[in-house]
C-alpha cells in the first residue's frame, strides 16, 4: 500500500509542462520585408526559409503570455546566393505596441520597430562582428545591455544553431547550443507579446520550432 501511495504522490507532484508543438503553418506567419520585391518567405510543413534582400521581420501571429520557452534550429545559409551573407541571426520576443493590439504592419526596416516594447537578441550583427541584447521601451530607449565581439559568440555559415529563448518570472534568457548568451532580470518584465525571427540581408532556414509553457 505504501508503494502505491508513493507512486500516486510522484504522479501528482511531477507535473509535465504544457507544450505546444507548432510545426509550420503558413497562416501562422507574417513577413515584413524592407525590400519585398527582392525578398521572400517560404513556409513548408517542416521548415521556414527567409530570403531577405534587406531588413526582414517574420512574426508568429499567435500572442504569447506568461512563462514561455521558445526553441528552434536555425542555419544562416552561405552558398553563393544573391542574399547569402553570414550575419544577423536575430529575434524579437514579448513584443507589443501600446497603441495597437499587435505590433504588425511595419515596413521591415530595423528602426520601424523602435516604438515597441520587446526583448531583442542580435547574433552576428554588423557583418558578423557583434552579438547584442537589447530591451526596447516603447520609443524611449533601446540600450545595448549585453554585448560580445569574440568569435565563439559570432556566426558560422551553414552551421546549425539550436536556439532557446526563455521567459520566466521576470527573467529572460537567450541561449545557443546550450550556452547561455544573455540573462536579464527585468524590473518591469514583459509578460505577454509576440515573437518574430528578425534578420537583415541574409538567407536563413528554421526547423523544429516549438513553444512550451512550463508548469508553475
Amino acid at each position: 500500500m505504501r508503494v502505491i501511495l508513493l507512486a500516486i504522490l510522484c504522479c501528482v507532484l511531477v507535473l509535465p509542462a504544457f507544450s505546444q508543438t507548432t510545426g509550420f503553418n503558413a497562416g501562422d506567419w507574417l513577413a515584413e520585408f524592407e525590400n519585398p520585391s527582392a525578398s521572400n518567405l517560404v513556409v513548408t510543413r517542416n521548415q521556414i526559409e527567409v530570403n531577405a534582400a534587406a531588413g526582414a521581420t517574420i512574426w508568429y501571429k499567435k500572442k504569447l503570455a506568461g512563462n514561455v520557452v521558445i526553441t528552434y534550429d536555425i542555419v544562416v545559409v552561405d552558398s553563393g546566393g544573391k542574399n547569402d551573407r553570414v550575419s544577423d541571426l536575430n529575434a524579437f520576443w514579448m513584443a507589443s505596441d501600446s497603441g495597437s493590439e499587435t505590433p504588425f504592419g511595419r515596413n521591415g526596416k530595423f528602426s520601424s520597430y523602435d516604438d515597441l516594447d520587446l526583448y531583442y537578441a542580435g547574433v552576428g550583427g554588423h557583418d558578423n562582428t557583434t552579438t547584442r541584447f537589447r530591451r526596447y521601451r516603447h520609443g524611449k530607449e533601446k540600450p545595448v545591455l549585453f554585448e560580445y565581439t569574440d568569435k565563439p559568440h559570432l556566426l558560422e555559415g551553414n552551421k546549425m544553431c539550436s536556439v532557446k529563448i526563455a521567459v520566466r518570472d521576470g527573467i529572460t534568457s537567450f541561449s545557443i547550443d546550450n550556452a547561455k548568451y544573455f540573462e536579464y532580470s527585468d524590473e518591469a518584465p514583459l509578460t505577454e507579446g509576440f515573437f518574430a525571427f528578425r534578420t537583415t540581408r541574409s538567407r536563413q532556414r528554421i526547423t523544429n520550432f516549438r513553444i512550451e509553457h512550463p508548469a508553475p
